[in-house]
């Protein structure tokens, strides 16, 4: 498996697409999905954990491989566990590896990049709790929650990093304009 390292959204950005957030757990993997135009991140569903670090790919594998391509995402986020002294922990790995597997199987077609997703399930507890669901009745809620909250900061951050760029463009070839002679 390659050095795990953050992405930047925005950075490399494939275009206009779908993209699929995954929140990896010990047990469950949440699955959330955006808008064509990577607008809006919605739950899909939440995939029960079977492949380990060692073992081959297992259904679980095979069922995120299918959803990319039943969504025909262009980019996969998967939330890394990073510690919070910045460090990768055993969780991060775990997230790494199946985002390794992923971009194995899916190959050019996909991005693959790895997002920091501390606090995700805090962030979707609380947010499941204000509407009212109970934590322990909505486990399987809870992770799909995880994942929308690491793709749609994903795709806030894209949009804010496009924008900026696209500013920049502008900036630069307005400069470049007026200092050419007429």
């Amino acid at each position: 498996m390659a050095r795990l390292a953050l992405d930047i959204p925005g950075h490399d950005d494939p275009g206009r697409g779908r993209r699929l957030g995954v929140d990896v757990g010990d047990v469950r993997i949440g699955v959330a999905v955006s808008d064509p135009d990577a607008i809006l991140a919605t739950p899909v569903e939440t995939v029960a954990r079977a492949t380990r670090r060692k073992d081959p790919d297992g259904p679980d594998i095979d069922r995120l491989v299918e959803l990319a391509e039943e969504h025909e995402v262009v980019e996969i986020v998967v939330g890394l566990p990073i510690m919070l002294d910045g460090s990768f922990g055993t969780s991060a790995r775990k997230a790494g590896d199946v985002g390794f597997r992923l971009k194995r199987r899916l190959g050019e077609r996909v991005e693959v990049r790895y997002a920091d997703e501390r606090m995700t399930t805090v962030m979707a507890q609380s947010k499941l709790h204000a509407t009212g669901i109970d934590v322990r009745s909505g486990r399987k809620v809870i992770d799909q929650a995880a994942a929308v909250e690491i793709l749609q900061t994903w795709l806030d951050t894209r949009k804010r990093h496009l924008a900026e760029q696209a500013n920049s463009d502008s900036n630069t070839h307005e400069g470049s304009e007026s200092d050419t002679p007429k």
